[in-house]
């Protein structure tokens, strides 16, 4: 596999996973200003996710299954960043079964 495929992956899990938790922080805020702010800010990562997926040099559904389990990486490191929470063992060993299926699905011939 190309090594820019992978780089496409990483630039669009972090995008969105960085907006989700933008837009969770968002949520969270009571005052106007600060909650349009991050608001923006997450829909501006949510749409960069959007168009680095879309941009990729390989169609979708062959890396489908590597997208998937670098998403779930990516959510784990930054809900470590962002919310100082570490994942528990069932997240962990479900993880590992999403990681090995996304491992799979992709390479799999």
């Amino acid at each position: 596999m190309d090594i820019r495929i992978f780089l496409f992956l990483i630039a669009a899990t972090s995008l969105e996973t960085f907006g989700d938790a933008i837009v969770r922080m968002g949520i969270g805020q009571t005052a106007w200003l600060p909650r349009t702010a991050l608001f923006l800010a997450g829909a501006v990562f949510l749409f960069g996710y959007g168009l680095s997926l879309n941009l990729a040099p390989i169609e979708f559904g062959r890396v489908v299954g590597l997208y998937i389990a670098t998403l779930f990486i990516m959510w784990q490191v930054v809900n470590l960043i962002v919310f100082r929470s570490l994942p528990g063992m069932p997240v962990l060993f479900g993880g590992l079964l999403i990681v090995v299926g996304g491992l799979i699905v992709t390479f799999w011939e």
